[in-house]
């Protein structure tokens, strides 16, 4: 049996992958695309709440698009370069749609 409570670190089992410096740097700003996208929502949310008469509607489906971010974070691929691509795209704009409350 594997795993931290035998003393054995989880990455210490993955597979070895030999990053570039420009796959690294395009991963870290497609999750940086992801978490821009996350905190507009988290922006939506605080300034629905802050309302005199907050729709818990608008709150209640900014939550779930911000989960949903975070579940396709999670699918970020670091090594297909097509993916990452379209996901920096992708969600800064989806960050700027939910900024100017297009989305």
């Amino acid at each position: 049996m594997t795993g931290p409570e035998n003393g054995i670190s989880i990455t210490h089992q993955l597979e070895q992958h030999d990053w570039s410096n420009e796959e690294t740097a395009a991963y870290e700003a497609a999750i940086e695309a992801v978490n821009g996208a996350v905190g507009a929502y988290s922006a939506r949310i605080a300034a629905e709440k802050a309302k005199a008469n907050p729709d818990q509607e608008v709150i209640r489906r900014a939550r779930a698009a911000r989960s949903q971010l975070a579940r396709e974070r999670e699918g970020l691929c670091s090594n297909d370069r097509e993916q990452i691509a379209e996901a920096r795209r992708h969600y800064a704009q989806v960050a700027r749609d939910v900024r100017e409350g297009r989305a």
